[in-house]
């Protein structure tokens, strides 16, 4: 039976990818600890650990109508950021993927009433939410095997979670060991353009706002104590500070690994940082004795099956599409 042997909510932003001497020139002359502790991740945790393959759980990766797992074989090219350019040009990357994972996880779909597909085409997109991870975290290790599943602009908080139970459910069926990476922001929000370059220094005062840092900075004493099932509980209330990509990165990773049932607290490398306004830190759950809890079940109303038997019959051609009873 396979098992998630570790997870952590990484930043990855930007900044990390340039010079020393540029990053440093942005921070009166300091250098941005987000680097030195994926350095010190790296050292403890993933050039050490027995595992197969990490999950990134990309929160740059915006689809839409499901979600999606990335099925090559490989992945390997010359990456240039779209969104900053000057910071991320002709980066190389190329690793090994994991089609069977992936085709197992987007499997579980219809159980947890979800919409899930594997693609395995070479020329779709990858996004430095992945990237920079690879090159901090994996690069150089060739037998780890490295997949990405995107957010979806149209997923709740329950879609993401029905996604990670779908995660966790597959990777157990499974033979893999696995990492997963929720790979994104706490609050999000950016200074506008013309104030943006005052507030490049990585300290907390340049957060968007004191009370998404004070939310920011609750949430991570939460989960240090391993009190995921509060920052469940207050979602509706964190979304006011506009975690980047609604926090399906987050939302994904947990509902693999049990969701409010889980307890396994973070240990924190490197400092709690600002990034142009939006809160970035790196935390890292190691697996608890006896490993992560089970993912929940998921209760799937009438309509999700109808929708379902919809697609099914539209992609099947005209055809009478059949009733679904309603539940007993």
């Amino acid at each position: 039976m396979g098992e998630v042997v570790g997870a952590g909510l990484l930043a990855h932003v930007p900044t990390i990818m340039l010079p020393e001497d540029v990053r440093r020139s942005l921070n009166n002359g300091e250098d941005t600890t987000l680097v030195a502790g994926l350095q010190q991740l790296r050292r403890e945790v993933f050039d050490v650990l027995d595992y197969d393959t990490v999950v990134v759980l990309d929160s740059h990766w915006a689809t839409t109508v499901e979600f999606v797992v990335t099925a090559q074989d490989r992945r390997s090219g010359l990456f240039t950021s779209e969104e900053l350019p000057r910071g991320m040009t002709r980066r190389h990357y190329d690793f090994p993927g994991d089609p069977e994972l992936a085709h197992l996880i987007a499997s579980k779909a219809d159980e947890h009433g979800t919409w899930i597909t594997a693609i395995d085409d070479h020329s779709l997109p990858i996004f430095y939410a992945t990237t920079n991870m690879w090159e901090y975290l994996g690069k150089g290790l060739d037998d780890k095997k490295w997949i990405s599943i995107g957010v979806c602009q149209t997923a709740d908080t329950e879609d993401n979670l029905r996604l990670g139970r779908a995660l966790g459910d597959a990777i157990r069926e499974s033979d893999r060991k696995v990492l997963l990476i929720a790979s994104g922001a706490l609050s999000h929000t950016f200074w506008p353009l013309r104030k943006l370059r005052d507030h490049e220094a990585a300290g907390s005062e340049h957060i968007f706002s004191q009370e998404a840092c004070q939310a920011d900075l609750q949430r991570m004493e939460w989960f240090a104590n391993g009190d995921h099932a509060r920052v469940l509980d207050t979602m509706d209330e964190f979304y006011r500070y506009k975690p980047e990509a609604r926090f399906g990165h987050y939302l994904m990773m947990i509902g693999a690994l049990g969701e409010g049932d889980c307890t396994a607290p973070s240990r924190q490398y490197g400092e709690y940082e600002n990034s142009v306004g939006t809160g970035q830190v790196h935390l890292w759950f190691d697996q608890p004795d006896g490993g992560f809890p089970a993912p929940h079940r998921t209760v799937i109303d009438d309509d999700v099956l109808r929708q379902k038997a919809a697609s099914a019959a539209a992609e099947a051609g005209p055809q009478h599409i059949p009733d679904v009873p309603a539940a007993g």
